[in-house]
Order: structure tokens, then sequence, then C-alpha cells
């Protein structure tokens, strides 16, 4: 993985650093935390992906759960929970997790990873669809009051964005499909999914910010975001609720994807 200069001349954080700013951020220790990362603005750390994994579990201690996404970017192969990478947008941290000693991932493709107390309770659900319904992990994280972290993204990489949209009731959905195993024949199923191209997802930023419902700071070399799930849930479907279409881009912005999204709308 090659490094700018700026990342060279950085001081490697060790583990424990690393534990100490996620609690001086807020983590709680015993809580339910969802992760969401990018480790090349985290690093480097003690240990690399490992390392910042280890410290996260320190911060939440040992009655805390670790959660992460974990699903496959191909949708034409059955997804195996054993074998299966994640995909290559959700980072090495997230492919690091699932591959770890004592955590457990969803037996479906839209899978999360957790580690901990509550993992089996955050893993459990059969395949969502859309994936980030209620009965999901984004939905059991929601339901344990857990936290949700950003490390080196923002809000366009928060899955809870999208169960907020569900719970809103936004129309708006993008054909896709998936492939399964059924009785050891692979399954194609098709469905919509409420997918938009995310920039306005940030919008949330500063809507938790002024509420004073985000926690910010410095993890690893990272911008580090913290906000309660309930908060960002409460928050989104607020400000969904009087323009379901917030988080399209307007026509002729020449956004493409928000354009194919828009074609999607009943008439």
């Amino acid at each position: 993985m090659r490094m700018t200069e700026g990342q060279n001349a950085r001081r490697e954080m060790t583990r424990g650093e690393v534990a100490e700013q996620l609690r001086a951020l807020g983590v709680e220790r015993g809580g339910v935390l969802l992760v969401h990362t990018s480790f090349r603005a985290v690093r480097p750390v003690e240990g690399g992906p490992a390392g910042l994994i280890g410290a996260l579990r320190d911060a939440l201690g040992p009655d805390g759960t670790l959660v992460m996404p974990s699903w496959t970017e191909d949708d034409d192969t059955p997804f195996d929970p054993a074998s299966t990478r994640a995909s290559t947008d959700l980072g090495v941290v997230a492919d690091a997790f699932w591959r770890m000693p004592g955590v457990v991932r969803s037996d479906h493709p839209f899978a999360f990873a957790a580690a901990g107390p509550r993992a089996a309770e955050v893993t459990a659900d059969p395949l969502p669809v859309p994936p980030h319904i209620a009965e999901s992990p984004v939905g059991r994280v929601r339901d344990l009051d857990g936290q949700v972290l950003l490390l080196g993204v923002n809000h366009d990489a928060d899955t809870t964005i999208h169960l907020a949209e569900l719970t809103a009731g936004v129309l708006y959905r993008t054909p896709k499909h998936i492939t399964v195993l059924q009785d050891g024949r692979p399954v194609r199923i098709e469905y919509g999914e409420n997918d938009v191209c995310g920039v306005r997802f940030n919008l949330a930023d500063g809507w938790l910010r002024e509420r004073g419902l985000q926690s910010e700071g410095r993890v690893g070399y990272a911008d580090a975001r913290l906000a309660r799930s309930r908060d960002i849930m409460a928050v989104v479907t607020e400000h969904l609720a009087p323009d379901p279409l917030l988080f399209l881009h307007p026509p002729g912005a020449g956004c493409e994807e928000c354009d194919e999204v828009r074609e999607s709308l009943p008439a």
C-alpha cells in the first residue's frame, strides 16, 4: 500500500493511543458501535488494520460489540460468509475484520460482521431486501441504541441514512440484483434499492453538528465523527418529511446517477 510523502513523515500511533482517542471522542464502553472507515486516512497505526480493530475493541471493552459492513461486490456469484471478500470500497479494515477469530458474519450478500456479546443479534436476520431495512444489521444497531463512527469518511458512507430514507418513505428505487443459493442452486433475485449518489448525505453532518448531536475529533490521523444511530435517524427523517427528494441532486445538476433515480419515481 503506497503512502504519500506526508504520510511517511507521520509518527506511527500505538494501539493504546488510538484507543484513548476513541474514548475521548465518546465511544461508549460496553456499547454497540457501527464503524465505517478509511484506513488510508487513519494510518499509520501500530499493527496496521488489525491494530486499529484492536484499538476499537479496547475502547469498547469486553462487553462492547463492534460492527462493520461486510457485503460482497459480486452480484452474480453466491455469497459465502466464510470466504467471500468484503467489497473493495469498504476498505482494508472491513475486509480484515470479518476474517478474525470470533467475528460473526451475516449469512447473506448484504452482510455485516460483528464481534462481541450482541454480535449474533446484529447479524442474525435473513436476507434484507432492500439491504438496509429495519430487519437488518443497521436496524439492529439502531434497536440496540448503538453509536455510528465515521473514521476518515463522511456521511456519504453512512448506511444508517439508508435506513432513515426507508423509514421516511422515499419512493425512489434503483433496479439491482443479487445471486443467492436456493436448494444448492444459484438463483438471481431482482430488487429495487434506495440507492442515490450519496453526496448529499453529507448534509447530515451540519444537521447533527448544529444540534450538538455529533462528536468530532481525530482518531489516528483521520477526522472522526461519532453520533448515536437513533439521533441520525431522527434528524434525517425530520428533514426528509417535507422533501423526500432532498438527497437527490436537482435536475440538470450534472449527476447522472441522481437523474436515473428520478426516472424510477412513480408518475
